[in-house]
């Protein structure tokens, strides 16, 4: 008898696929030549234009102010399959086959990490990169960097056109000790060419930046809170146990770099309230359909969407490379001191803010799909 060694291998996989029918397979290094994303499973007959999928990495881009990165990528997308050019020239529509994104890597300073080539970064992904790996990408974190949520945000602009009329927003609601005043909330606000900091209030642009500016001056960084808010989803998407629209929120938010906790509706906060407080009581509404009197739920009850806006938070930590130095050891197990170099987002969480609307959406998307194969109907 031949023993299965011989014919048995591991399957050597590094996870770099999410989704069920809306799938994104993300690829590239954040000092490689270019990076990308492949969008398979999205339906065919979807309209959208290439202007449509820049805006949304626009608001991502480095380099747009003092308080993010410094690098200057343009991040121009190219589409490279999946799509045919309608009669007016700028429309693309989705045949149904995998659409294929790439975007290009131009500014580049891998000599900016030639310090901690040897050296593992407190708070960073290098330890254990390369524990598992037995090798890692120093040059910038590798696929660790937040470089490669760019293809993200692109697979979230065409998720976007998935769903007809949803329409998801998010906003940085706390930096730090600084939190806005929901008060002044205003989502027109957050895309005004003077607020840096995607925030709904307007009075807190120069607390943030006060705040952060000295944050950033010290060579140190800061976390922050992000919301996102989904809005017009239809009722009924998700599904009981093991495939809950918010297991998968979850999931995707958690898959950003640098996300340490997630909430749905008022999350947290209903550990501390009684059961009569945290229930969204029901009434018929004028229209003959249901409506909720609140949303504690955040509009997801039993893993199936109510609804109801679709609300979830997320914390995101200050960034790992800081200038201050730090105790940590290299790769022979030598104790050594470490300060990272190069350009660095002060606080990473302010262009986290598109890469969470474009994750919902995804999220959203798969679900509606999966909803329509499963019930035949939305």
């Amino acid at each position: 008898m031949v023993g299965l060694s011989v014919f048995w291998k591991p399957a050597f996989m590094s996870h770099n696929t999410f989704g069920h029918l809306f799938r994104v397979t993300t690829w590239g290094e954040s000092h490689g030549p270019a990076i990308g994303c492949v969008v398979d499973g999205c339906p065919p007959g979807i309209r959208f234009t290439l202007a449509e999928i820049q805006a949304e990495l626009d608001k991502r881009r480095p380099g747009q102010s003092r308080f993010v990165t410094q690098r200057r990528e343009p991040d121009q997308v190219k589409i490279l399959s999946g799509v045919l050019p309608d009669e007016d020239g700028e429309t693309l529509i989705t045949t149904g086959t995998p659409v294929s994104m790439l975007i290009e890597n131009v500014d580049q300073r891998s000599k900016d990490y030639g310090e901690i080539a040897r050296r593992f970064r407190p708070g960073h992904a290098d330890y254990t990169y390369e524990t598992k790996y037995g090798l890692r990408d120093y040059r910038g974190g590798g696929r660790s960097s937040a470089r490669e949520t760019a293809t993200r945000v692109a697979a979230g602009a065409l998720a976007r056109k998935v769903v007809p009329g949803m329409n998801v927003r998010a906003a940085l609601v706390a930096m730090g000790e600084k939190e806005i005043d929901r008060a002044n909330w205003d989502w027109d606000f957050i895309g005004n060419a003077d607020n840096p900091f995607f925030t709904p209030d307007p009075n807190s642009v120069p607390v943030f930046t006060e705040y952060l500016d000295g944050i950033r001056k010290a060579g140190s960084s800061v976390g922050a809170v992000i919301e996102v808010v989904a809005e017009d989803v239809p009722a009924g998407l998700g599904a009981p146990i093991y495939a809950k629209l918010d297991q998968d929120i979850c999931a995707n938010l958690m898959s950003i770099n640098a996300v340490k906790g997630v909430e749905i509706g008022n999350g947290f906060e209903a550990a501390r309230i009684t059961g009569e407080e945290n229930a969204d009581e029901m009434r018929m509404g004028n229209d003959g359909t249901p409506r909720f009197l609140s949303n504690n739920a955040g509009g997801i009850l039993g893993g199936i969407s109510t609804g109801e806006p679709i609300v979830a938070r997320f914390a995101v930590k200050p960034t790992s490379s800081i200038l201050t130095p730090r105790q940590s050891i290299d790769r022979d197990g030598n104790e050594v001191d470490v300060l990272t170099k190069g350009r660095h987002d002060p606080c990473v969480g302010i262009r986290a803010v598109p890469i969470a609307e474009a994750m919902v959406a995804c999220a959203i998307a798969d679900h509606y799909l999966r909803h329509r194969g499963q019930t035949g109907r939305i």
